[in-house]
């Protein structure tokens, strides 16, 4: 195999189709299914952006309104695999690679591969950034939303103030859910969707929504929670704790592997021009070229990487 990918989000899909079309073989490896990322956003999630800014491979993506849905985009994407016939690995996660350039080693949950180079694509959400707090491995502490219809007539806990806490805010309490917003900062964070942000902070004004600003979690209890508060300790009934505090790249893996990372913003060090890393013959590609910053990196702009990396690579293979 001349290029072995790891992760099968929309990036790591612009580099099989782009690698493809440059007579390169490879194969798609991840430890989900096909863009798992995405499927793992909330149900009735709504991009943000539009259709045309989600292609790649030169399809178009088309949507019933003006921005297109999870279900658009997961469709999308199948069909997109399916008409470049890609190589791709589902449930078949990357544990180790070894080797250097042009003779790369491969170790799956299910094979071994021989690669000559290799690409990074495994994004930042699978690994959520923790509350650090007694209780939090309870299993009424969730980090991941798919919708809110379980969580009716029970009171939980939103820790967060950004886009995703805001909308999982909203959608808890018009389900019936009683819901708490707790958030560090002292109001909404600014970046909120327009139409989400004012609908939020109405529904805390009118107290449909309890809100705790400039404040943290301090404990979570089977029946309950223990905020820190300008008022002091404040411990309240609850059920369910949404822990919307954000997601960071598997840096444990990166580093196993000899990725090496700027210590204060975690972007790792990279040729810009093609996107291999320090570690000669391994490619970056996608959020993770953000490090921390993973606001920098969207699919609109990380689908580019792929046409970068893809002409590096067929380049040095000859």
């Amino acid at each position: 195999m001349s290029v072995v990918i790891i992760g099968a989000g929309p990036t790591g899909l612009a580099c099989g189709i782009e690698l493809k079309r440059r007579g390169v073989e490879n194969i798609i490896l991840d430890k989900g299914c096909v863009v798992n990322s995405l499927y793992n956003y909330p149900t009735h999630m709504t991009f943000f952006t539009t259709p045309e800014l989600l292609e790649i491979g030169d399809i178009p993506m088309t949507a019933l309104n003006d921005k297109p849905t999870r279900g658009e985009a997961l469709k999308y994407y199948r069909r997109v695999a399916e008409h470049y016939k890609l190589n791709i690995h589902q449930y078949e996660g990357v544990e180790s690679f070894s080797g250097e350039d042009g003779n790369f080693t491969v170790r799956t949950t299910k094979a071994t591969y021989s690669a000559k180079k290799i690409i990074i694509a495994s994004g930042y959400y699978d690994v959520p950034s923790l509350l650090n707090v007694p209780g939090e491995d309870l299993p009424k502490v969730v980090h991941y939303y798919t919708e809110a219809h379980p969580y009716f007539d029970h009171d939980v806990l939103v820790v967060g103030a950004k886009n995703s806490a805001a909308i999982i805010a909203l959608e808890l309490y018009r389900t019936g859910a009683r819901v708490t917003l707790v958030h560090r900062g002292p109001e909404i964070h600014r970046h909120v969707k327009y139409w989400i942000k004012p609908d939020i902070e109405n529904r805390i004004k009118a107290n449909e929504v309890k809100a705790y600003f400039n404040s943290t979690v301090k404990e979570i209890k089977p029946d309950s929670v223990v905020l820190n508060t300008p008022e002091g300790l404040l411990e309240i009934p609850n059920q369910f704790v949404f822990a919307m505090t954000g997601y960071r790249p598997d840096l444990t893996f990166l580093n196993a592997h000899g990725i090496i990372f700027q210590p204060d913003t975690k972007k790792p060090t990279i040729n810009h021009e093609t996107l291999e890393s320090e570690r000669k013959g391994v490619y970056l590609a996608g959020v993770i070229v953000a490090g921390m910053h993973t606001n920098e990196i969207f699919i609109e702009n990380g689908r580019f990487h792929g046409r970068q990396i893809a002409e590096a690579v067929a380049s040095a293979l000859g």
